[in-house]
């Protein structure tokens, strides 16, 4: 196989909510990280959200409008990028519960799944790059979160591609693959069980002694930073595409 029979021509970014609405530079980097691979990113303008909310609280109406209208509006043959493994887990793994009485659209359901990859997913298992022949300096450890890890069993991509970065000393966290504490309501439903989950997360982060809590979540990265904030750590926070970005950008600065 060729390497551009190995890269599809057009993929199709779905941004969520939370990286749409607080972290714009997150989708910014995801695009340039897939662009410098070869694709064409192109970004469906009626997306909203996945659904996952309203279908964590029990609204499960709601979040079946909601769910349809992504089917519609990524529908087609293109692959799905996501970055986030919460969202990407709700559309291929929960969409089959949400709509396991309606056949015609789960048909809908598992046409869509098929096509969607989380980020690092994509670019290792789809693309074949694992090395993107990066460059940065300092020190990272990784948070494993729990959707990426649990729900779509994602673990090796993301540490791959760090490891491959020339420059960047990843460091071990102890209970890596623990809960940061936010899971969604949970964060709002138990917010001290929530905070002691945080503050454990963020003692084990800072004891490695890295300059960057790297993980694959916008949901986890902003409660992880909104502990920073409240304890005046100076750990940096940063998405994945974040670090990839930075560090295959030519003025070695992330855009």
């Amino acid at each position: 196989m060729t390497q551009s029979e190995q890269i599809p021509r057009r993929v199709l970014l779905f941004v969520t909510c939370t990286v749409d609405q607080l972290y714009p530079q997150i989708g910014e980097s995801v695009v340039n990280v897939l662009e410098r691979q070869g694709c064409e990113v192109d970004f469906p303008a009626g997306q909203t959200c996945c659904g996952q909310p309203a279908f964590n609280a029990g609204f499960t109406e709601d979040a079946k409008a909601v769910a349809r209208r992504f089917l519609d509006v990524f529908a087609g043959e293109d692959p799905i990028v996501v970055p986030s493994g919460s969202c990407g887990a709700m559309v291929r793994n929960f969409y089959l519960e949400l709509f396991h009485d309606e056949p015609e659209t789960l048909a809908k359901v598992r046409q869509v799944a098929g096509r969607l990859y989380e980020f690092s997913e994509f670019l290792v298992d789809v693309l074949h790059r694992d090395d993107l022949a990066a460059k940065m300096s300092g020190s990272a450890t990784y948070h494993q979160c729990c959707h990426l890890l649990r729900e779509l069993g994602i673990d090796a991509q993301p540490k791959s591609l760090l490891a491959s970065v020339e420059g960047l000393e990843m460091r071990e966290m102890e209970q890596s693959e623990v809960c940061c504490g936010f899971g969604g309501t949970f964060a709002v439903k138990f917010p001290e069980i929530s905070t002691a989950m945080l503050n454990d997360k963020l003692d084990y982060a800072i004891a490695t002694g890295a300059d960057t809590l790297v993980a694959g979540d916008a949901t986890c990265l902003m409660h992880l930073e909104g502990g920073v904030r409240k304890r005046g750590d100076t750990l940096q926070l940063k998405h994945l595409a974040q670090v990839l970005d930075e560090a295959t950008s030519t003025d070695g600065v992330a855009s």
